[in-house]
């Protein structure tokens, strides 16, 4: 994990591809300008991040859990978002961002396996409650990619 996330850093930022995905998200029309085939690079990075996402989602069913369940990860792929958000777009930030989370999410496990007298719903609570927080209250502006979601018509 700590390999991927430097990988993808200097991918995104110190790399001619990495300039030409952030030309993409940003600006789609000026990078068609400048000869980047727009719908063909989003189309293959997002191809890229839902093979990267389905190997985390194999995490669930081969380590976690051992076994497909319905709402297997448990809300956790919005938590992932806010990490995004709360990282501010990019990798390292979001990375930390994950670790701040993924301590909540364990806190609340050891507090109930040492026993406390608040109820175990509210110690299940606490990683959504850390996400809510940091998301609503701590992120300040957080800008995303300008053409982010909006579909690319050359023209």
């Amino acid at each position: 994990m700590y390999v991927a996330v430097i990988v993808v850093w200097v991918g995104l930022f110190k790399t001619k591809w990495g300039l030409r995905v952030r030309a993409v998200g940003e600006h789609p029309q000026a990078a068609d300008t400048m000869g980047i085939k727009v719908n063909a690079t989003r189309f293959w990075n997002v191809t890229l991040g839902g093979a990267i996402a389905g190997i985390g989602g194999s995490f669930f069913t081969l380590v976690a859990i051992d076994s497909f369940t319905k709402e297997i990860s448990g809300g956790r792929g919005f938590i992932a978002l806010a990490a995004l958000i709360f990282g501010r777009w990019n990798p390292i930030g979001a990375f930390f961002a994950a670790l701040l989370f993924g301590f909540a999410d364990n806190l609340q496990s050891i507090v109930t396996i040492i026993g406390t007298p608040v109820p175990s719903q509210f110690m299940a609570m606490l990683p959504y409650l850390v996400t809510v927080l940091a998301v609503a209250g701590l992120v300040g502006r957080s800008r995303p990619p300008a053409a982010s979601g909006i579909p690319y018509v050359k023209g």
